[in-house]
């Protein structure tokens, strides 16, 4: 739940003005809020009837004006003020014993503040009023919003805490099971008494629910009668406080046993709307580490339109095939053994893949004829571009020039670059001593020394002096005169990616095929980057935005020149010598890879890490299976999640810069904010939407900046994915880097560095 709150007011109850009225009234508009001002116990009374202020500050100094306590009973007594927070000024006394503050919580006050009339002792107390008591209140005032939805649902809810003790139900569990409210709470209420195999039964629901999965399904309880009665039941945990399940949530739905049909066709349908928000679910769970909802509202609303589409599908009385198969496979469900059972589950989870209908090519043993005609009529198909399919741009590629011709071999490397790349196998790797060593060309030299340290011309079954004639082309289009986007930067995410893929847990997951696709990825993840972001592009109606309908507009131009560059010559096609088949999967991947780089999806690749990869691991760390490699294989190699894993490797890689060294975090944060100061003068110059104005060269606060994107994008990611591939050194530089920029902020400092002393 998004919640929006509105600007702050505050009432001020002062029988006269002095210096501590003006101090909180200058701090109300220091802090942006509505400041009223009351002289009486009676207007104060009509003022917040009329405005109902979020915190009312009333002078308790001074009992000869008006009873301070008794106004507070007044306003307390109003149904207004249930969500109000209320502070009592008291006197200062240093020679007299502190007094206590209970007569003033018994009145009604919230907290009392001690006078001080300094703006800033007052503008501090109504900030953390803000982000405390008030923000508080704010949110459980939304809570009566959520609970009236609850009430009024016809579906049965039931909340049970951890332990599965009943904490909450709504009327339609109270008339579906026939118990009054205060029958229930503080009891444990869920049977299965029919079924041959009750204690399996439960172990499957639980094992589901135990490691934060939704379980869905059929299940019988007993009412308050005796009867018994077969329920449609979703249960679904709540992960709370130390990111522990704490609360589990029921919604079930009755079954009409006198029709069959409409019993099967709605349990369909509420299993076809649980994958549905089973997805929207596991994108949203990351409320658990209060990032602002990781998927987008479109996203969101998209889910709800599918939901209501398919509630309208099933109700037609024409069914799809695959609607008949699922049927038949529930009413089968019912009367199996759970062996059988569970198999035909794991049948169902496959039909309801949105893949469902895609072919999966088979080994090269099988009939080619087939295989092509599957790959040539239900597929895409492998069409290998020729490079003059799109107008990018006005501006040419780059043909590589006779005087980059880099040496013929690893072996023949200048001394002077061998040395600075000696240790780039560590994190703490100088990537700018290798860009001053090759004249700002370090993509060449270390792609060669990385891509033979992975093996990626035995695997691609090409020739070395392919690789480099592919890395010169590569480096050529980066373009040099950007600040932070050329070839150094695409080096350093290469570096990073080599890094990240060296981990022992990365190495356990991902096969040869994702490790080529990582390391291809991160070479031309920025390929004829402009130095612009998608924002300028789409504002100034550039011809890529235009030809990617303003949507991933880089990521996608980065994606197809590199593949357009690759196999317009034979001299620098990789691919060339690949099969068909293990070339499409490559390439998809390095496709899934660049477009993961797109910012704006950021907090839902997170967020999907989180849910899918983290929360699994970590649930059968705690249920003590260590030791169970099965589990954990099971978790590290789906398909899903080598994708997902794949997606926040290069994410991780591209925006690392806040992990490195101190010295290279300072260097990459100053050409990153000149490329952006850059972009903000020339839409300046051209009379575009300035997207980001902060970036002004003029009165940008550089520490500012980079504490910001750490505390908004990076803190949650590297903490995501250090518990997930163990790297403690960056989580360190982090760290110190962090404190770095605090402590020029505090000291009010804009630039990159302190001044010299």
């Amino acid at each position: 739940m998004r919640l929006h709150q509105n600007q702050l007011q505050v009432l001020l109850v002062f029988a006269k003005e002095d210096n501590q009225s003006n101090g909180f009234c200058w701090a109300c508009e220091k802090a942006g809020f509505r400041c009223n001002i009351a002289r009486t116990p009676e207007s104060a009374l009509e003022c917040f009837l009329d405005k109902h202020h979020d915190i009312i500050i009333i002078d308790h100094r001074h009992s000869r004006y008006f009873d301070a306590e008794a106004l507070c009973r007044s306003i307390r007594t109003t149904k207004p003020s249930e969500n109000t927070v209320i502070i009592g000024v008291v006197r200062r006394h240093a020679d007299r014993e502190e007094s206590s503050i209970l007569p003033l919580i018994s009145a009604g006050f919230t907290r009392r503040y001690v006078e001080n009339s300094n703006i800033m002792a007052c503008y501090n107390e109504l900030i953390q009023l803000e982000f405390g008591e008030v923000q508080a209140q704010f949110k459980l005032r939304a809570c009566n919003s959520l609970f009236t939805a609850l009430e009024k649902s016809q579906e049965a809810i039931e909340i049970t805490s951890e332990d599965h003790v009943i904490q909450y139900v709504n009327p339609a569990f109270e008339t579906m099971m026939g118990y009054q409210i205060g029958e229930l709470i503080g009891k444990e209420l869920t049977e299965v008494p029919i079924n041959e195999k009750k204690a399996d039964f439960l172990d499957t629901i639980n094992s589901c629910i135990k490691i934060g999965k939704e379980w869905q399904g059929m299940y019988y309880a007993k009412k308050k009668n005796g009867d018994s009665i077969q329920q449609n039941v979703k249960i679904l945990p709540v992960i709370g406080q130390g990111g522990k399940i704490r609360h589990y949530v029921s919604i079930s739905r009755l079954c009409n046993d006198n029709n069959k049909a409409e019993k099967t066709c709605e349990r369909v349908q509420a299993e076809s709307q649980t994958d549905i928000q089973t997805g929207r679910h596991k994108d949203r769970r990351k409320g658990s580490l209060d990032v602002r909802s990781t998927t987008s509202r479109g996203s969101d609303g998209s889910s709800q339109r599918r939901h209501s589409s398919m509630a309208r599908i099933h109700s037609m009385t024409i069914e799809a095939p695959i609607t008949k198969v699922i049927n038949i496979i529930n009413a089968a469900q019912e009367s199996s053994p759970m062996p059988v059972a569970e198999a035909l589950d794991r049948v169902l989870e496959i039909l309801r893949t949105t893949e469902l209908y895609s072919p999966q090519l088979g080994t090269k043993d099988e009939d080619p004829h087939t295989s092509d005609l599957v790959g040539g009529l239900m597929t895409d198909g492998l069409r290998r571009l020729s490079g003059n399919e799109y107008i990018l741009s006005a501006k040419q590629t780059h043909q590589v020039a006779g005087s980059l011709i880099s040496p013929i071999s690893l072996n023949d490397i200048p001394p002077q670059i061998t040395q600075a790349m000696e240790n780039e196998e560590h994190w703490d790797f100088d990537i700018f001593e290798l860009e001053a060593a090759t004249h700002k060309r370090p993509l060449v030299y270390l792609g060669l020394k990385i891509f033979a340290r992975f093996g990626i011309c035995e695997f691609l079954n090409c020739s070395e002096s392919t690789l480099r004639s592919w890395l010169q082309v590569i480096e050529a289009n980066y373009h040099s005169s950007n600040s932070y986007h050329n070839s150094t930067h695409s080096a350093d995410v290469l570096h990073a990616t080599a890094y990240f893929l060296s981990k022992e847990r990365v190495k356990q997951t991902l096969d040869p095929i994702d490790e080529v696709a990582a390391l291809i990825a991160a070479t031309v993840h920025d390929v004829d980057h402009p130095g612009r972001t998608n924002s300028f592009l789409c504002n100034a109606g550039s011809e890529l935005a235009i030809l990617y309908n303003d949507t991933a507009v880089l990521e996608s131009h980065h994606a197809a020149l590199a593949f357009q560059l690759t196999t317009r010559d034979d001299k620098c096609n990789i691919f060339k010598n690949m099969e068909r088949n293990e070339y499409r999967t490559l390439r998809q991947a390095i496709i899934d890879m660049v477009l993961a780089t797109e910012m704006t999806k950021h907090f839902e690749h997170v967020n999907k890490f989180v849910n899918s990869i983290n929360k699994p691991l970590a649930a059968l760390e705690e249920n003590g299976n260590n030791g169970d490699g099965e589990s954990i294989k099971t978790v590290l190699t789906s398909p899903e999640n080598r994708i997902l894993i794949k997606r926040m490797l290069i994410k991780c890689a591209d925006i690392s810069n806040p992990c490195r060294p101190i010295e290279q975090c300072i260097e990459w944060a100053g050409r990153i904010s000149e490329e952006y100061f850059a972009q903000t003068d020339e839409e300046k110059r051209q009379g575009l939407p300035v997207v980001m104005p902060v970036f002004d060269r003029n009165t940008c606060s550089i520490p500012k900046s980079q504490i910001s994107f750490i505390d908004y994008f990076i803190t949650d990611m590297f903490d995501a994915w250090d518990a997930f591939a163990d790297l403690p050194n960056l989580m360190q530089h982090l760290d110190n880097n962090f404190k770095y920029w605090k402590g020029l902020d505090e000291r009010k400092l804009r630039s990159l560095r302190p001044p010299p002393e």
